[in-house]
């Protein structure tokens, strides 16, 4: 609950609409016993009272119906270092859920009690033949804390019952970051004390052995996420204690979508403009105005080498012209391409003679500039000569007569005069630096 993205208040709202369906959908007509969240309810630990309002409205909803929502703090939602009291305290002090988090005995160990009523405080709740126990977040040291965990489960475990466990952590081989995780052998080494594992904090939807279930965040994070399965567990387990979890999926969720279109080859910003254009007409996702379904959100990136300068692209115009023709609630625009000042003369041997590097490097300059790409070699060496001959002391007018008996004698003669303009009561150094600003699109150093 919170979430807010890309500066839409709209985004807040789908994380409320995508939690009051499940409750509205799933949890009330199949009479559930109880609900788990497994951490990070809040995206934030000092939220904003339209979360709140978002918070209490569906759980509210799962009080009416008689079912009891039991939570542990993840991340996100945990109270400060220097204080006791986070939102998800308070909602458990209310009677909304009941936080479970283990504490200390009088000899310092990790414990594990029994949920108080008076109190509104526990670490374990007996519900329908099973006792759910919580758990603390603990980071990177969550390796080093199930030992620990371990021992205070084995105290706490009453023979016969079904026993769950809630834990928030990041899982071995399931994130994308070089950040320390559970390792799977260490989470399994729970498995004879625990009959089922509900896990919390990836985004994404994963399941291990049947025995520890990730359901996924309700609704992307970010658009980075769009791709993965994402939802709730709908858990049955009989009188044997065989689980059967279904992933849902059947609710509310905003439509996102990824294009990605290459500028390499583009002769200039209107031609990667058209380009982008017929890419959303034959592939974006639209919205339908007739239909239940939310506006989507599209990311269009650009990616490959540009052949002119970036300054040139229009990215509001194709993010506003985007939006009009698919109506979606965002458009976000990402340049990804490589530019024509960059990557140059990949490959390039470092120990190639100094006249030899200074060449390669100009003319991969002008591959990437379409107006010259087709004569790159001969343009190269028409810059080097030219550096040349200032280096030399020649006058300016001679350099661009150089200039102009190479190039084309209509639209290049144009580019030579423009040179010459700027440069008629120049020094040469100056001369040097519009001859090249106009000749190969680089300035090369007196070095």
């Amino acid at each position: 609950m919170g979430c807010r993205r890309y500066n839409l208040e709209e985004r807040t709202k789908d994380f409320f609409r995508a939690w009051h369906d499940v409750i509205a959908a799933h949890a009330i007509p199949n009479k559930i016993d109880f609900m788990l969240i497994a951490g990070d309810f809040f995206d934030r630990r000092n939220i904003d009272p339209q979360a709140m309002n978002h918070a209490m409205l569906g759980l509210e909803m799962l009080r009416e119906a008689g079912i009891p929502v039991l939570t542990i703090e993840g991340n996100h939602d945990q109270h400060e270092a220097m204080s006791d009291f986070s939102w998800l305290r308070s909602l458990s002090q209310w009677g909304y859920l009941k936080l479970l988090e283990p504490s200390r005995d009088e000899e310092g160990r990790l414990t594990l009690s029994p949920w108080n009523e008076d109190e509104r405080a526990g670490s374990y709740v007996d519900i329908a033949g099973a006792r759910i126990f919580g758990s603390h977040w603990y980071g990177a040291s969550a390796n080093a804390a199930i030992p620990v965990l371990s021992d205070a489960l084995r105290r706490a475990s009453e023979e016969g019952r079904f026993n769950i466990l809630m834990l928030h952590t990041d899982v071995e081989g399931q994130i994308n970051r070089p950040i320390p995780a559970l390792t799977i052998a260490n989470l399994k080494e729970l498995k004879k004390l625990v009959g089922y594992v509900a896990l919390g904090h990836t985004h994404k939807r994963f399941a291990i052995d049947n025995w520890a279930f990730n359901p996924g965040s309700l609704e992307p994070c970010s658009i980075d996420e769009y791709r993965e399965e994402r939802g709730a567990f709908l858990v049955e387990v009989d009188s044997e204690h065989n689980v059967n979890a279904t992933h849902i999926t059947d609710y509310v969720q905003r439509p996102f979508q990824r294009l990605s279109f290459d500028v390499s080859g583009a002769e200039d910003a209107e031609t990667v403009f058209a380009g982008v254009m017929e890419m959303i007409e034959r592939q974006a996702r639209k919205f339908d105005e007739s239909s239940d379904a939310p506006q989507p959100i599209i990311e269009i990136g650009l990616k490959g080498h540009l052949g002119f300068k970036n300054s040139l692209l229009e990215i509001s115009r194709m993010r506003d012209e985007a939006r009009e023709r698919t109506g979606a609630l965002h458009v976000i625009m990402r340049n990804q391409s490589v530019p024509v000042e960059y990557a140059v003369a990949a490959g390039l041997d470092a120990e190639a003679p100094r006249h030899e590097r200074e060449r390669r490097i100009i003319e991969d300059l002008i591959l990437r500039d379409n107006r010259y790409k087709s004569r790159a070699k001969e343009m190269a060496e028409l810059v080097v000569e030219s550096k040349r001959l200032a280096l030399t002391g020649e006058a300016p007018d001679k350099i661009l007569d150089l200039i102009a008996q190479k190039l084309e004698p209509d639209e290049e003669n144009a580019i030579a005069k423009s040179a010459l303009a700027q440069t008629e009561s120049a020094p040469t150094a100056t001369a040097l630096s519009a001859i090249e600003r106009n000749a190969a699109a680089t300035v090369m150093s007196n070095e």
